[in-house]
């Protein structure tokens, strides 16, 4: 057995496994969290050992034997952390935010003071809600008032309109307790991972299913990405090619079920951008309790979310002077009507080709597209879009900034709004010019680790600022047609290159 300390008391567990293992699995202990399948590339699971910020996916248990391990839940000032997160709009689904606040807390003063040191520290950490700024300013100004009057109702209620599932908005989310399915499962539920042959494996725990399950997990590879869709054949002003890109979003799908009970949703505290829209993990958790007779967790791996998690579909589009146009697009159901909601003059083709599933869902799929190509033929440099549901943003992108305007009506809670609209413009940059995922031949893909898809880190991302236009109107999203505008901007920087991401 191993001995150590956590969080001020002392505590034993088995030699076998990583220090994540032992903590989530054993102890109990729900803060940390599982981005990367245990890789160490997300960030999510940080602790100090001895005072030292370390990822305890990759830690063998055994090297801290004897050893002082400290977790959020163990931190003195979590509060302050959490309430600047909170303030500041440094945490919107939560799930890497206990993870990166142990890594701040663990930089000397000066250090947390400077914006540079900051993001280099962040380097060990991925973030894909708040497009990073909101997290250095949290870090940055940690214990400084900010006079924000947090209304809870309001502030709930913008993140349901940008994120499109309940959310939580309050300090409780910053310290790891926003509500994600699997911190809410039954002590004694058994747990389910995917089979290597795609089926299902149970086990009394999650290292005896992982150990049945034969997989291997995750893999970069050096394969080139491809434009599935060809151009449309025409005169063009402007075309354009996207590829296969990975939604990203830090938490695996998961859920768990009572035998003919309710499974817990996969949104339990996000969206994830319309990626968990299927509902397929809850209804294998139903189907396994009912067989079992027993509470089971069913728990994806980042490598299941990669090759079974939706994608948008790909376009390969032209567009001419006068707005009229062709967008060749990945079959996909309902993106037809997306794109002809903003553009009523482009024709829609849609091709069938081998590849992962495409959504609608997908962070405005289909009609983000369109509203780039439209938005092309502006003169710049503020380039506007007006999404379906009447909100309206416009973004100019400099050197080394980005600015925004959004309108959509009533802000309710500019922290919130401005919070999803900074992670859109990250969304939107990356998307433009990084971001990209490899497919083979048979249409399956190939990079299967979280730092594969080219999300842009902290040192990466440029400043942003938002200016939120006050309304009287009702409330609408407003983060997807930032997420346009931005990504029209930054197409216009790039020389109006025919193929994202640019960076190629």
């Amino acid at each position: 057995p191993v001995q150590f300390e956590l969080n001020g008391r002392q505590d034993e567990v088995s030699a076998a496994g990583t220090l994540l293992d032992a903590l989530s699995e054993t102890l109990d202990v729900r803060a940390i969290k599982d981005g990367c399948s245990t890789q160490g590339q997300c960030g999510c699971c940080t602790v100090w050992v001895d005072g030292q910020a370390r990822v305890s996916c990759v830690t063998p248990v055994v090297r801290v034997r004897g050893r002082s391990v400290t977790t959020i839940e163990g931190l003195d000032d979590a509060d302050v952390w959490a309430t600047s997160f909170c303030d500041r709009g440094g945490s919107q689904c939560g799930f890497c935010t206990p993870g990166i606040v142990m890594r701040a807390a663990a930089l000397t003063p000066e250090q947390r003071s400077s914006p540079d040191a900051v993001g280099r520290a962040l380097l060990a950490h991925l973030c894909r809600c708040t497009g990073w700024q909101p997290v250095v300013d949290s870090i940055v100004h940690v214990g400084e008032p900010t006079g924000r009057e947090h209304t809870p109702d309001a502030s709930a209620r913008r993140a349901l309109l940008e994120g499109a599932v309940g959310q939580s908005t309050g300090v409780e989310v910053a310290l790891g307790r926003g509500g994600f399915a699997d911190d809410t499962a039954p002590a004694d539920s058994l747990v389910a991972v995917r089979h290597a042959d795609g089926g299902w494996v149970v086990g009394e725990s999650l290292q005896a299913a992982r150990e049945a399950s034969g997989k291997v997990q995750g893999r970069r590879t050096t394969a080139p990405l491809t434009w599935p869709v060809e151009l449309p054949g025409g005169e063009w002003v402007r075309t354009l090619r996207t590829t296969w890109v990975e939604p990203g979003y830090l938490e695996p799908d998961a859920s768990w079920c009572l035998p003919g009970g309710t499974p817990r949703s996969a949104r339990g505290n996000g969206g994830a951008f319309g990626g968990k829209e299927s509902g397929a993990i809850e209804a294998v958790a139903r189907r396994l309790a009912d067989e079992h007779g027993r509470a089971v967790r069913v728990l994806s791996t980042r490598e299941d979310v990669v090759l079974h998690g939706p994608k948008r579909p790909p376009i390969g589009a032209g567009i001419r002077p006068d707005g009229s146009g062709v967008v060749r697009v990945v079959r996909t159901d309902g993106v037809a009507d997306a794109i002809r909601s903003v553009a009523p003059t482009l024709e829609v083709v849609e091709v069938d080709l081998d590849g992962p599933p495409t959504s609608t869902a997908v962070r405005g799929a289909g009609w983000v597209e369109a509203a780039v190509l439209s938005a092309a033929l502006q003169e710049g440099p503020w380039y506007t879009v007006r999404g379906p549901n009447g909100a309206t943003a416009e973004a100019s992108v400099a050197d080394g900034s980005v600015a925004i305007r959004v309108e959509c009506g009533r802000p309710l809670d500019r922290v919130v709004l401005g919070s999803y609209c900074v992670g859109a413009a990250h969304m939107a940059l990356g998307w433009v010019t990084s971001e990209g995922l490899s497919i083979d031949a048979a249409g399956i893909p190939l990079d299967l680790t979280i730092r594969s898809f080219g999300i842009l880190r902290a040192v990466d991302t440029p400043a942003i600022s938002v200016d939120i236009v006050e309304s009287t109107t009702e409330p609408v999203n407003g983060s997807d047609a930032v997420f346009a505008a931005v990504a029209a901007a930054a197409w216009a920087r790039s020389g109006w290159a025919p193929d994202w991401p640019t960076a190629h």
